[in-house]
């Protein structure tokens, strides 16, 4: 609005009549599409994911990908070094950011870049390497802007779509297509297959990835996962429905907040509770099995990742007034979420991995290039523990448990309370060898 002010105020200085000042906005006015407004509306909520550091990776996974994007994603003596590795959007207010797994797969800390130039440090909530999905959370000191979730059970072949994302580094750049077939899979691997894919011929270029695919409405359908590098105009994206389905898993909000509703909601279309834990604040609200929750503090439900996108930053004792369709009657109560029991952190830790970590120094991660948080520091490895089988060392940084990536030592010992002995558990960790860091992705057995 204040650059069409500024624009009109030119064109009186300079002598033009009302008549062709009118005249002008009406031609911009027939000239804004629908691909205009969904840019304009949608392009605030995109971000380019860049990285600048030297990794040396020994994890199968990350060779997945090769011949699926440009040569330079290739490792050639299996280090790299890059500045621009993909795009995401944002989901959430507070920060959370979707992209792929495979953008952020091979680098130790990445770096967030707005559209009007703000610049975050990220940390990986989670990654779905199955799904080729990952959660990055940034420090922002204002709500963010985030995009609209649309359906993709409904989609047309050849319905116009919108790609936004950063190919090759260039912020923000804006391609057109349509949506050329359904239920595409894409092998990479005996191991991981991407199944269900949107095939477009939407131009998605290597630094695409983790972008959204938006429908004419401006809600996203998709999240771009890999081009053909042996083709021209074949792109995939995951459609918005398995993004809708994994969610729930990924943000895990109440573990990760420390918090407890006591209710489990279906992972189909409406947000309908399948189960009340006994004697938990749910069953003190009232809530019953059958119920569909409808709004939490006036915030319209829709489907069942609202409930969790609500409860993020949400703390024990906080007061949810909640609307539920009971029999197609209203219902209103108050659920009151109550604090997660906290177990032993340090010595579940010691019990089922056989070591023992501290967070990480702020001067270390700093020398790293890792946001504080990024991992947790190992101090001491017990001989012949799970972890020493595997090899983990004294001064290796342990990022990840599974598709989790614990900051902190009570984060780590939440998801150990759920592993039993015996269990196999997937930890990654980094081995500093100056100048490279070396990523490790492996298998150990909980004791």
């Amino acid at each position: 609005m204040r650059i069409r002010l500024v624009a009109w105020a030119v064109l009186i200085l300079i002598g033009a009549s009302p008549v062709a000042i009118a005249a002008g906005q009406d031609t911009v006015n027939r000239r804004r599409t629908p691909v205009v407004e969904v840019f304009e509306t949608s392009k605030d909520a995109v971000v380019n994911i860049s990285s600048t550091e030297i990794v040396q990776v020994r994890d199968p996974f990350d060779r997945l990908f090769e011949g699926f994007f440009d040569p330079s994603f290739r490792l050639r003596s299996r280090q790299y070094k890059r500045t621009s590795v993909g795009s995401g959007f944002v989901i959430h207010p507070r920060g959370y950011i979707v992209t792929n797994a495979h953008v952020v797969a091979r680098s130790t800390g990445s770096t967030v870049t707005f559209a009007d130039g703000r610049e975050f440090d990220t940390r990986v909530v989670a990654t779905d390497r199955e799904h080729d999905v990952a959660i990055l959370l940034i420090d922002s000191p204002r709500p963010l802007a985030t995009l609209r979730f649309g359906r993709s059970e409904d989609l047309m072949i050849g319905e116009t779509v919108i790609a936004i994302g950063n190919p090759l580094g260039y912020q923000n750049t804006v391609t057109v297509g349509v949506v050329s077939a359904l239920g595409r899979d894409l092998e990479l691997s005996g191991e991981v297959v991407l199944r269900d894919l949107i095939q477009t011929d939407a131009s998605i270029n290597p630094g695409n990835s983790g972008g959204p695919l938006l429908n004419v409405l401006g809600e996203l359908i998709g999240v771009n996962t890999a081009i053909r590098g042996d083709a021209q105009n074949i792109g995939f994206a995951i459609p918005v429905d398995q993004l809708r389905e994994l969610l729930p898993d990924l943000l895990d909000v109440e573990r990760r907040y420390q918090i407890e509703s006591g209710l489990r909601l279906s992972n189909v279309i409406e947000p309908r509770v399948v189960s009340v834990e006994p004697g938990s604040a749910a069953e003190a609200a009232g809530i019953r099995v059958g119920d569909i929750l409808r709004e939490i503090d006036d915030r319209r439900l829709v489907e069942p990742v609202d409930f969790h996108i609500a409860l993020i930053g949400r703390q024990a004792g906080d007061r949810l007034r909640l609307e539920l369709l009971r029999k197609g009657r209203p219902v209103t109560t108050t659920l009151k979420l109550r604090a997660r029991p906290q177990p032993d952190a340090w010595n579940l830790t010691r019990r089922r991995l056989g070591i023992e970590v501290t967070e990480l120094p702020r001067d270390l991660a700093r020398e790293l290039r890792m946001p504080r948080g990024a991992g947790l520091v190992v101090v001491d490895v017990e001989p012949d523990s799970p972890a020493d089988v595997i090899g983990m060392k004294a001064r290796d940084i342990l990022v990840g448990i599974g598709r989790y990536h614990p900051s902190t030592l009570e984060e780590l010992g939440q998801l150990l309370a759920f592993v039993e002995a015996n269990e196999q558990v997937t930890v990654s960790y980094l081995r500093v060898k100056r100048p490279r860091i070396i990523r490790y992705r492996k298998t150990l057995r909980a004791r």
